[in-house]
């Protein structure tokens, strides 16, 4: 096995023996900074059987709902938008205006609109991660390779068969960068949510739960488990890019 495979365990050992410095320190409050066994097994235990299973499916439940309504409406009015320059260049400012703006400044719209519950959650998150795949999207269309879309129309093919087998293949690549880059923000806006938008589970709700009652292991153990969620998100997304956008750059 290639020595280069253990590359990325180097730098999960360092956290692991600095937070034991840390511990024997006592840089922290041990009630505060428990050690790293307590809070895995607080993991494990969680996840195998307790409640800590139950939010981390909940808040993946809330995140593919956003990602997938986000990808719905974003990937057709990118290819839209990026089509025709000059009528992506007139709302330019508005789709940069409202990317540019905090996602959580938009809770107190969405809950006046939607009241407190999953739909606001859901839809914020939406809304988030919408913008963002819009705008790669319609980037990858608008950059397409000039020379393929040339010979396209030299072959005959119509402004339809041009938008779809060349237009939208070509910007596959940037609208994978978007969806990353989409559930990414997404998962970070279902989280901050599921914290402070009455919400009753999801793992915001048992990070913050957790600090409240000072059950600093299931803390930290919470907090794994959303930035392994995040990790695991992106890599499946690299996967089916992998899989899918295997021309890319040929």
């Amino acid at each position: 096995m290639r020595r280069e495979t253990f590359l990325p365990l180097v730098g999960v050992a360092g956290l692991v023996a600095l937070w034991y410095l840390a511990v024997w320190a006592r840089v922290v409050d041990p009630v505060l900074l428990p050690p790293p066994e307590d809070a895995f097994a607080a993991m494990v235990k969680g996840m195998a059987g307790g409640r800590l299973g139950y939010d981390f499916w909940r808040t993946v439940e809330r995140t593919a709902y956003a990602i997938a309504i986000a990808a719905v409406i974003a990937i057709p009015v990118g290819i839209a938008l990026g089509s025709n320059e000059r009528i992506y260049r007139s709302v330019e400012f508005v789709i940069d205006f409202f990317r540019s703006t905090p996602a959580s400044a938009m809770f107190p719209l969405f809950l006046v609109i939607f009241g407190v519950g999953d739909m606001t959650k859901i839809l914020v998150a939406a809304f988030g991660a919408a913008l963002v795949i819009l705008f790669n999207v319609a980037y990858g269309v608008m950059n397409a390779r000039k020379t393929r879309l040339l010979a396209a129309k030299v072959m005959g093919a119509t402004r339809f068969r041009v938008l779809t087998d060349v237009m939208l293949l070509e910007s596959l690549p940037q609208t994978f960068v978007g969806l990353r880059n989409g559930v990414s923000l997404a998962l970070v806006i279902v989280v901050v949510a599921e914290m402070f938008i009455g919400s009753t589970d999801g793992l915001g709700h048992r990070v913050f739960e957790a600090q409240q009652l000072f059950e600093m292991p299931d803390m930290y153990a919470a907090i794994f488990a959303a930035g392994a969620l995040g990790y695991g998100l992106n890599l499946l997304f690299l996967v089916v890019e992998k899989r899918f956008v295997h021309w890319s750059g040929k």
